[in-house]
């Protein structure tokens, strides 16, 4: 079981929102912080541990910076990623590039900044070198196949597009040997949202041998596995949160059983976990500004999909609360809705709630919380149906609200079209 909760009251809200219009994501530091330091705590077992920050699943230098100034790197798969790193202070090794499919004036930029790329496919080793040269330390991610099962949001690895096969890997490593590469580094991604603890252990042991297996076959000793992300978070209150201490007491024995007979330790050991670190503390916040009912009832907000478009995209839950009514019974069953015009657009169906307030002549509906939004929430949002993404708080630690991404404009939409050229047209 797991509380959810939010750390600003209806009141708090209310003068927030006279500053700040709903709808906004609020992210809070003080738990961010909190969580990272017992994440590094417990894999500190490990030299050289480091979690190279998912940047895709939030998107802001100023949580990045937060991020590194408590030691985290960051992972980017994009070149206004990689500048979000470096802005926010992240450079070099602290930095890995994992992308698929990649331009090459992308790994050209990540070559120059001395981030660590990771290679997604075999062919890609003579692309690099072509694009930008092969630099000194390179990694190649792992597709085990069916060797290991994925999950709904990342798909079974057969399926999926990323990564090379064993076979290629060995190849790959011989390959990038006899070009003059000194450092090598594996990495995998085979699940996403996962609270097995079991299964992330197993990863590590299909890695760790793995790791044996290239030394052996190719003379290449690895320097540093890449774990990967994939660590979920309980996104609903009867799921249980990963205990990160007992997560890496168990990588730190399959560590042991594996890589210390074959002469692999010490070996660094890195992660890529996103949703874990900033996911349970942020939060979208909206009004409820319409009640409709006809066949089911419905709350719509002034936030829509295009806001969090996890719901529509996964069918995933987020739970919701009614500042103010925490303790008030469940009695109303609702389909809480955005104005997007697609019938997906549904943050909650039939969801258990309390009596839920609708805007009234001075504009003032309930307030809607939407949890577990801070990671892949803002950051996938788009502009479907002209609508405008909202802007995102941060919670400082002196309990200060300061906007960190303003929402968007009108202009801000406008603002790619050529209007000259349709005036010339004209």
């Amino acid at each position: 079981m797991n509380e959810k909760y939010f750390p600003l009251s209806k009141a708090d809200l209310e003068k927030i929102a006279e500053q700040y219009p709903t709808p906004f994501y609020l992210y809070d530091e003080k738990g961010i912080i909190e969580n990272v330091r017992r994440i590094n705590a417990a894999f500190s077992v490990f030299p050289g541990y480091k979690n190279h920050f998912a940047v895709k699943a939030l998107p802001n230098p100023y949580i990045l910076k937060i991020l590194a100034q408590e030691g985290l790197g960051a992972d980017c798969s994009s070149y206004p990623e990689l500048l979000l790193a470096e802005i926010a202070g992240i450079q070099g090794e602290d930095i890995m590039f994992s992308s698929n499919e990649t331009p090459a004036s992308e790994y050209e930029a990540a070559r120059k900044m001395g981030a660590i790329i990771n290679l997604d496919d075999i062919s890609h080793i003579d692309f690099l070198e072509k694009a930008a040269g092969l630099p000194e330390l390179i990694s190649m991610r792992y597709n085990p196949g069916p060797v290991k099962k994925g999950n709904v949001i990342i798909g079974n690895p057969e399926e999926a597009k990323y990564g090379l096969t064993r076979g290629q890997l060995i190849r790959g490593f011989a390959l990038l040997k006899e070009k003059g590469v000194k450092r090598f580094a594996l990495h995998t991604m085979v699940a996403s949202n996962e609270l097995s603890i079991p299964y992330h252990i197993e990863t590590a042991r299909l890695l760790f041998t793995l790791a044996v297996e290239i030394k052996d076959r190719t003379g290449v000793r690895l320097e540093c596995i890449n774990l990967g992300g994939g660590v979920g978070i309980p996104y609903r209150p009867d799921q249980t949160p990963v205990d990160y201490e007992t997560l890496a007491e168990g990588i730190q024995k399959v560590y042991g059983e594996i890589l210390a007979p074959a002469g692999l330790v010490p070996m660094n050991i890195c992660t890529e976990w996103g949703r874990a670190i900033t996911g349970p503390y942020g939060w979208l916040v909206s009004r409820a500004i319409h009640k409709k009912e006809i066949y089911r009832n419905y709350i719509a907000l002034d936030s829509c999909m295009a806001d969090l478009m996890r719901p529509a995209l996964y069918d995933a839950y987020h739970h919701i609360s009614v500042p103010g009514k925490e303790n008030d019974p469940l009695s109303e069953v609702y389909d809480v809705v955005g104005s997007l015009c697609e019938n997906n657009d549904k943050f909650a169906i039939q969801r258990n709630l309390p009596v839920i307030n609708v805007a009234a002549d001075d504009g003032k509906g309930d307030f809607i919380v939407i949890h577990d939004a801070g990671a892949h929430g803002r950051a996938m949002g788009f502009n479907y149906n002209g609508k405008l993404r909202c802007g995102e708080l941060l919670l400082r630690q002196d309990g200060s609200v300061i906007q960190i991404r303003r929402p968007e404009t009108v202009a801000d939409y406008f603002a790619t079209l050529d209007f000259e050229g349709l005036t010339d047209a004209a």
